[in-house]
């Protein structure tokens, strides 16, 4: 039995089939997900019973040898054994079983897709040979027949008049009839093998094809099965090595034997008890006579500290009077300071203290006193390691080297705030505890979050101990405050909310994206994933990240301002200014901004002219990073991308979600004609599915009126089907020099 053999006319019960187990590969991966979250719940549970019962104080414990104690000692460090075994088990489940189940989930849906792909191929061609050209062929063979009917009454009437002519005419009809007679038995018989080779040969073998793909998945999926069994399986030979020895300690427990070295201890101790009784009689006055004399030494030591500190705070106290009393006698009768706008910390006077100095920046002393401000006491907000209120998988994308950290604030509990770390080669992120007034993880206590971290990160102590983790390199944020961006007016919208031009403090003009407070999680972390690429690049072509607002809601990014707006409405604006030469400028800026991106392995995946924009001296800028991505290989995949620009779009990307630089390199052909269109819209007169089908067939668009046809020829080569046709951006700038320069 197979697919080939039984299954010729189940096409839409095949595609159910696959559906169908495709929907069951996604249930067995979220039920491995929840496995391997359940046992690191478990294993984390029992660490942390194992840590409680080490914490219990002994020191009420009746000194002597206990088997039950030695044995519930051994209990609880097997149990903290069986938590180590039972967090490298879910650790091996996530990175084997796992893993190879989704990347199999995304080979079946490929499988899928080639398969429905060449079953509408070969489909077509049956259609097209079996009935479409046969039946034009019977339709024609049918009105020939008639003709030749026809011609050949006419000759029978004409005999009897003797023309010539009408016998010349029932002679061709005749001869078209045999040989399209001849053409449709041929045809026929074409058709007929065609149909014996579709229903023998060519459906079987790609149904067979498909059969032992599924086999083969079939197989992989067992595998990973087995593979799952045995790594979550209780009877493993660790685990059951730890209840063994769990099982051994407990039997060594004798109730007979419990008590003999306590007896034995007792006993001696009542010995000796009699023999020193009277010598201690003798020495107790004296002990406490010397204990009574040290305490009271003790008491007057701590009263000459605590006098010492008291005369300290007086001075301290006496010189900030005197400084008040002269900066008061300096001010009198003049207009008070104006007020300046700080950050509110109510778990640092230093930031007062610092606005107080720069009221009067003329004075030495008090300059050398803020320069003396020590890291660990300025605001929690001033600290180059904290990043505000940034996701959780953008801070991962910034922490890359063994030791980097940074504190953000957590999405999920507004106020708590994390420290991320990268440690032994994963992003490792700890919740910071607040009780009773300490902030800490698990040891030493601090009063503010900034001398929590300096203590770590100058000692060089762990964050805890299970983890090991120690913090080397402070990751620098990019992060600028609210109040250092001055909101103006509304320049238009985005996917993720509205663009305003602003000023920074500094007067420096800027362009600030503001995000929806009310949109999912998911989303904010795509709108600020635009900034983590752009942070990377620096090319006069791209346009530059100023920074973001993370600490409080609405997010920000900031950029630099174009002031020529979007190039496609500058190219519909000015087109009646614009010469070829300006034009082949713009094509040349493009090509260079890209040519950086494919040396960054930086695919934009929605070049466009609506996506450019025009600034100083008009020089264009690639902008628009919301759909991009940043491969190691240059190539990335996609099967879940909603809202796709198909005319700018290449056919790979389309039919199977392959994105890569040579997928821009479409796009740019594009972009080009829309340059020396002036802005016309791709494939005119033309819906998304009509474009896309045309070119499919091999069709691509004309030349534009002001496109020279060296710029044309580019434009052809962008627009190969196959993608390892197509030019190099690199070879496209130099190109496009060439030409300007001409």
């Amino acid at each position: 039995m197979g697919f080939g053999q039984d299954l010729r006319n189940s096409h839409e019960g095949l595609v159910k089939l696959q559906d169908w187990e495709l929907k069951l590969l996604e249930t067995v991966k979220r039920f491995m997900t929840l496995r391997v979250k359940s046992d690191k719940e478990y294993a984390s549970l029992l660490l942390n019973i194992s840590q409680q019962v080490d914490k219990h104080d002994n020191s009420s414990q009746i000194h002597y040898i206990s088997t039950v104690s030695k044995s519930w000692t051994h209990m609880v460090q097997q149990t903290e054994q069986l938590s180590k075994i039972m967090k490298c088990h879910a650790e091996e489940l996530n990175s084997g079983p796992l893993h190879r189940l989704t990347m199999m989930i995304k080979d079946k849906q490929q499988v899928k897709k080639s398969y429905q792909s060449l079953h509408q191929q070969i489909e077509s061609e049956m259609h097209k040979v079996t009935k479409s050209d046969l039946e034009k062929l019977k339709c024609t063979y049918r009105q020939l027949t008639k003709d030749a009917v026809l011609a050949r009454d006419k000759y029978k009437e004409a005999v009897v008049k003797e023309t010539e002519k009408a016998r010349e005419r029932y002679d061709k009809a005749t001869m078209k009839l045999h040989n399209l007679h001849n053409q449709y038995v041929l045809a026929v018989k074409s058709a007929r093998l065609h149909q014996e080779h579709y229903h023998e040969t060519a459906l079987p073998l790609l149904l067979d094809s498909l059969q032992k793909m599924q086999e083969e998945m079939i197989s992989a999926l067992k595998g990973i099965l087995e593979e799952y069994s045995e790594i979550t399986s209780l009877l493993t030979d660790e685990i059951v090595k730890v209840h063994k020895e769990i099982h051994t300690s407990i039997d060594q427990i004798d109730p007979l034997s419990e008590y003999d070295n306590f007896i034995e201890k007792k006993i001696f101790k009542k010995r000796l008890k009699g023999s020193v009784h009277c010598g201690l009689n003798c020495m107790i006055s004296l002990y406490f006579s010397v204990v009574l004399l040290l305490s009271q030494k003790q008491s007057l030591e701590e009263l000459r500290q605590t006098v010492q500190l008291l005369r300290c705070s007086e001075a301290k106290l006496m010189a900030q009077r005197e400084l008040l009393e002269q900066k008061m006698q300096e001010n009198e009768g003049k207009e008070p300071p104006p007020v300046v706008n700080y950050e509110e910390d109510a778990r640092s006077v230093n930031s007062m203290v610092r606005h107080f100095l720069e009221l009067h920046p003329k004075s030495h002393t008090i300059i050398f006193f803020f320069d003396v401000i020590p890291t660990s006491e300025k605001p929690l907000g001033e600290q180059e390691w904290y990043h505000g209120a940034i996701p959780r998988t953008e801070a991962q994308e910034l922490l890359k080297q063994q030791g980097d950290f940074l504190v953000r604030e957590s999405h999920g509990k507004p106020g708590e705030y994390v420290l991320s770390v990268f440690s032994d080669g994963q992003r490792r992120h700890f919740i910071i505890q607040f009780a009773e007034n300490q902030y800490r993880f698990e040891g030493t206590g601090f009063p503010t979050i900034p001398q929590l971290i300096e203590h770590h990160y100058t000692t060089k102590q762990v964050i805890t101990k299970k983890s090991g983790v120690v913090l080397l390199n402070p990751d620098k944020k990019w992060i600028l405050n609210h109040e250092d961006v001055i909101l103006g007016e509304l320049l238009g919208k985005g996917n993720f909310g509205e663009v305003f031009r602003g000023t920074l403090r500094d007067k420096t003009l800027v362009a600030v994206k503001t995000c929806k407070e009310d949109l999912p999680q998911d989303l904010k972390i795509k709108f600020l994933s635009e900034a983590r690429i752009l942070k990377q690049y620096d090319h006069p072509n791209i346009v530059k990240l100023i920074g973001v607002c993370t600490q409080r809601q609405p997010i920000y990014i900031v950029m630099e301002l174009v002031p020529g707006g979007d190039f496609l409405s500058f190219l519909r604006k000015k087109k009646e200014d614009l010469k070829t030469k300006q034009l082949v400028k713009f094509a040349l800026d493009a090509a260079a901004g890209m040519a950086y991106l494919e040396l960054k392995n930086c695919i934009h995946r929605d070049l466009a002219a609506r996506n450019c924009l025009v600034g100083e001296n008009n020089v264009l800028k690639i902008s628009d990073f919301g759909m991009s991505r940043q491969e190691d290989n240059g190539i990335y995949s996609s099967s879940g991308l909603k809202q796709i620009p198909i005319k700018w779009t290449a056919p790979e990307a389309l039919n199977y979600g392959r994105y890569s630089s040579e997928s821009d390199v479409w796009s740019y052909g594009i972009l080009l004609w829309e340059t020396f269109s002036l802005g016309v819209c791709p494939y005119p007169c033309m819906t998304n599915q009509q474009a896309r089908e045309q070119v499919e067939k091999g069709c691509r668009m004309s030349c534009p009126q002001k496109c020279p046809d060296e710029v044309y020829r580019i434009m052809q080569r962008c627009w190969e089907y196959k993608p390892e046709n197509r030019p190099k951006f690199v070879d496209i700038q130099k190109e496009l020099a060439s030409v300007k320069k001409k």
